[in-house]
């Protein structure tokens, strides 16, 4: 393993400007994160990928933003802009529960510290190098400024705000991954541009008056309903949404304007999705893999968990709604070459504490390594924001040999014991059957090979939910799904003698979920032998379909109502079931099951005997229409086709997806 020097890493102090021989900077970044000089963090990327171009870059981590400023003092004046990398996660879900609770810890602070960065410190940031250094351009980056580029919804806040840069007095918000556009940036200034003249720039925010956009306002733009209108009409908010979703997973998308405070923001198109060989050269890059020195003795939660992992793709066409992917890396997949992949994993082989064990071999997603579309034009037309819902598009090239090769190569390897899949399977892929024969045998060798391979005794799946309905509003595959793979898990299991688990994640309070559909949640799961642990509450974040279908109470795309869970009752209502085995949750969920008409689901959860007597569901105005009455004896209907009044485990799989059946669906592809 090679000894790392100071000068090894990106410089964080003025001594380690001075080892460097520097006497001044280009480009200094601040971040809300601790430093890890490791490609799975953006600020460590923008800063290897300025370096790489011949700038010299320095990066201030978790500056104390009280007293006197020193940490933002210390560097400097930069020569070309200051730049704000807040962190990889949204400052404000990193640091609160769905519940608005303190979490028990920040995963990317120094043993996981609670007080190493403000909320949203993209504003507080921006606010104090404006007044130290008001002339010197700041440009903000990262997850927290590209998904707050227009109008959005703040949870934590309970209200719907501006466009960032209507908050933070910088000059302007790189969106999405921001290589190409940084690169650009910093040669553009330092040509002698003025940050105020750069207007033009591919992937990038600004603020403008009407006369100050290039062009002005024309019929290829799309201009959005201005803030005010959304503030008034929560419809006009939704109808945004479509038009900035499509955009961000269009190969050739249009600019998007929108009106605030009696000036435009301006939401230049993003750049391609970037070619095999650009991600390799970002990934490429001389990273020491490690946390600064500065932390030498100290638990940094995040990088536990990614030390040895390598990413093999970006971008996931899955199109999830609760999910912020699409609106930061897009639907179309970026795949790094093998032998980039292979250069890392020798790195990670390297590790003077690796045992062997690659933690994961993934991307945002398992396992969509060398998919995309057969027909490109098709693709550069299209602006489905899912390439699999509400059905796989028959133009998607479903082939998983490419994946297999790489796990074959990387397993291959001398130091390599075995490989483990960590990120999110899409089961939907695997039980896809194309026309292409060849693709249909490599997604059964795939199937085995990852269940018997890569697999370390549990496989963590997202089904989500189990009613269809909700499912739909997700964007995710029909639960009936969910049954047909665990049956090919169990048999694969049982052939090769191994006694793994598969372990599904669950989300309550999703926008379209009813207290009902909960319970039987509870009771399908049940049959199923699950105890479920892996579980959330949903949890608002801004520019997701499912964000704004909770705040505006519309479906974007079809503007019909939705309802969502909003306030704590209800939404520890919902939650409650997922621990319907616990005995002090027991109270609770049978006088919830009477209250909503369900009597009849007690016996099902806790084998007891029916209430006598008939009843009346409790009506929503969500469910469809028709007579739940029950007092002639007959058992409440439910309208979840995975959901069986008897306590069956069997044919539970036969019902057709609902997708299939709505013929809505063919109207919004």
């Amino acid at each position: 393993m090679r000894e790392y020097r100071l000068t090894d890493f990106l410089p964080t102090t003025k001594k380690e400007l001075e080892l460097r021989g520097w006497d001044y900077v280009d480009i200094i970044l601040f971040s809300g994160d601790a430093y890890i000089d490791h490609p799975s963090f953006g600020a460590a990327v923008i800063g290897r990928t300025l370096e790489a171009a011949g700038f010299r870059v320095a990066i201030v981590p978790q500056p104390d933003w009280h007293g006197d400023y020193r940490d933002f003092k210390k560097l400097g004046r930069p020569r070309l802009f200051f730049g704000i990398a807040p962190g990889c996660m949204d400052s404000m879900v990193n640091k609160y529960t769905a519940a608005r609770r303190l979490r028990s810890e920040d995963a990317y602070s120094p043993d996981g510290r609670h007080d190493m960065r403000p909320e949203y410190p993209t504003i507080v940031y921006t606010k104090i190098l404006k007044e130290l250094y008001p002339d010197v351009p700041v440009i903000l980056g990262g997850i927290e400024a590209s998904l707050r580029r227009v109008t959005h919804y703040d949870y934590w806040s309970d209200e719907l705000k501006k466009c960032l840069l209507c908050y933070s007095p910088a000059d302007m918000i790189t969106y999405g991954m921001g290589e190409k556009t940084t690169i650009q940036l910093a040669k553009r200034l330092a040509n002698g541009e003025k940050i105020s003249d750069i207007r033009d720039l591919p992937q990038t925010v600004y603020l403008a008056n009407k006369e100050q956009i290039p062009g002005g306002i024309t019929d290829q733009d799309i201009v959005l309903h201005s803030h005010e209108e959304c503030l008034r009409n929560k419809r006009a908010e939704a109808e945004n949404f479509r038009h900035i979703e499509e955009q961000s997973n269009m190969m050739h998308a249009q600019r998007l304007i929108q009106g605030v405070d009696g000036r435009y923001v301006v939401v230049n198109p993003p750049f391609p999705p970037m070619t095999t060989e650009e991600l390799d050269a970002s990934f490429d890059l001389p990273y020491t893999r490690q946390p600064h020195p500065k932390y030498k003795g100290k638990r940094i939660p995040a990088y536990d968990m990614i030390k040895f992992s390598v990413n093999i793709h970006r971008g996931c066409f899955g199109g999830c709604a609760f999910c912020t992917i699409s609106a930061h890396q897009g639907k179309f997949i970026t795949c790094r070459s093998k032998e980039s992949i292979l250069r890392e994993v020798k790195q990670v082989i390297e590790m003077p504490d690796f045992k062997g064990n690659l933690s994961d071999l993934g991307g945002p997603s398992a396992n969509m390594y060398g998919m995309s579309g057969k027909n490109k034009n098709a693709c550069e037309k299209c602006r489905r924001p899912s390439c699999i819902h509400p059905q796989i598009c028959p133009n998607l090239n479903t082939d998983h040999s490419k994946l297999l090769d790489v796990y074959h190569a990387v397993d291959a390897l001398p130091g390599i014991k075995r490989s483990y899949i960590g990120s999110g399977v899409r089961y939907d892929l695997l039980l896809h059957r194309s026309k292409d024969e060849a693709c249909n045998q490599a997604a059964i060798q795939y199937t085995r090979e990852l269940i018997t391979r890569h697999v370390s005794g549990r496989l963590k799946v997202a089904p989500e939910h189990t009613s269809d309905r909700v499912l739909y509003l997700m964007r995710k595959p029909s639960f009936s799904q969910f049954y047909e793979f665990k049956r090919i898990f169990d048999r694969i299991n049982r052939e090769e003698g191994l006694r793994q688990q598969i372990i599904p994640y669950f989300i309550s309070s999703h926008p379209g979920c009813q207290e009902e559909d909960m319970a039987e949640l509870a009771v399908i799961t049940k049959n199923l032998d699950f105890h479920l642990e892996q579980v959330q509450d949903f949890t608002p974040t801004p520019l997701t379909n499912a964000t704004e279908t909770w705040y505006t109470g519309y479906d974007p795309y079809t503007l019909e109502p939705v309802f969502s869970a909003k306030t704590p009752k209800e939404k520890l209502a919902q939650r409650q079931y997922f621990f319907w085995y616990k005995p002090e949750e027991r109270r609770g969920i049978e006088q919830s099951l009477r209250r909503i008409g369900r009597p009849d689901l007690i016996a099902k959860l806790y084998n007891g005997m029916l209430p006598q007597g008939g009843y009346r569901p409790v009506s929503n105005g969500q469910r469809p229409s028709g007579d739940y009455r029950t007092g002639n004896g007959q058992k409440p209907k439910s309208y979840n086709p995975n959901f069986k009044n008897e306590n069956h485990r069997t044919k539970q799989h036969s019902e057709k997806p609902r997708e299939e059946k709505r013929g809505r669906d063919r109207r919004h592809r």
